[in-house]
């Protein structure tokens, strides 16, 4: 065998298995809403109580948890029957993950189905040994009931993923209040959308500069709540234009960030894009995060942002799960 073929090989073997689960409604149809947007080389799979529900939505592979106890019929809203549900299910749901080094799970919580399955579904792929980010929607304000659950639901999470990223739906208010309905939840669709694929292309694709699996779990790994932010820039000082806006646009009320642990940026541009523009993105963000202990970056030429740059922030262990409220 020629060098060539065993580099080829070595590369075939070392590239990351990326899958993207969407747990319960909210998560099915935000993982279905990424389907349709399409991203390179990861697996999607959806799993749910609710047979109708799941047939609607976009994925690889869907799951019907609990069918025997449940028939497809949902589970209410009550979260113990989400979470009997999984694990009737779990050997389905493990077979999905055979390969995987990096799993998203997604799900809405305050619900039946999403709060109960997460953490049995984390549990799963811990025990597995898969790098696991989990990425959740906090009920408004005002659904008490729902947020307290939600809240419960959230501790549990922190405490199996690697990283949890929190998007509080309250702040979708002051992002986008004046937008239809599907419009507004579309916003979180679109930060989770972009955040994951910007993740999975960085460390599946070559890029102009790569992150691999190891960079990610170094930041990640540490557990807690994470939260992320993007921003998009043009003209003069746009690379700190879009920086500002990946940080004042996180979904989740951070009243600090300079004690975040890790930062993870990804910074994406057209060919005009400079190398110089790429690193000033790390050292504003790290002006702003100084007690950092891990900063890592990423970067990649898209020819459709011709005279623009977005940047992505993921922010790691930034809030206890302990101070929600």
């Amino acid at each position: 065998m020629t060098l060539d073929s065993r580099i080829s090989e070595l590369a075939k073997a070392a590239k990351p298995a990326v899958a993207i689960m969407g747990l319960g409604g909210a998560g099915c149809n935000i993982v279905s809403w990424i389907a349709n947007k399409g991203i390179a080389g990861s697996k999607i799979i959806v799993a749910d109580t609710d047979a109708t529900h799941l047939m609607e939505v976009k994925a690889d592979v869907k799951i019907l948890m609990g069918e025997e106890a449940y028939q497809g019929k949902g589970c209410g809203g009550y979260a113990e029957r989400g979470t009997e549900a999984a694990r009737k299910s779990i050997n389905e749901i493990k077979k999905e993950f055979i390969g995987s080094n990096l799993i998203f799970i997604i799900a809405g919580m305050g619900g039946g189905s999403g709060t109960g399955a997460t953490p049995v579904v984390a549990e799963a792929t811990r025990e597995a040994g898969i790098l696991t980010i989990g990425c959740v929607m906090l009920p408004f304000g005002y659904e008490l009931t729902r947020r307290n659950k939600a809240i419960t639901g959230i501790k549990m999470m922190a405490k199996l993923c690697d990283s949890l990223v929190v998007i509080d739906n309250s702040r979708l208010r002051a992002i986008g209040g004046d937008l239809p309905l599907r419009e507004g939840f579309a916003i979180a669709n679109e930060f989770v959308g972009e955040f994951i694929q910007n993740i999975s292309e960085t460390i599946t694709r070559a890029s102009l500069v790569n992150l691999d699996i190891s960079d990610l779990r170094s930041v990640i790994e540490r557990g807690g709540i994470s939260s992320i932010g993007i921003g998009e820039g043009e003209g003069e000082n746009r690379i700190q234009k879009a920086v500002e806006e990946a940080l004042a646009s996180p979904l989740l009320d951070i009243p600090d960030i300079s004690g975040t642990y890790g930062v993870l940026i990804h910074v994406t541009g057209g060919e005009d894009m400079t190398l110089g523009e790429v690193t000033q993105a790390g050292e504003l963000i790290l002006q702003k995060a100084p007690n950092t202990g891990r900063i890592v970056w990423g970067a990649k030429v898209d020819d459709s942002l011709k005279g623009r740059v977005k940047v992505t922030a993921v922010l790691t262990c930034v809030m206890d799960p302990n101070n929600l409220v």
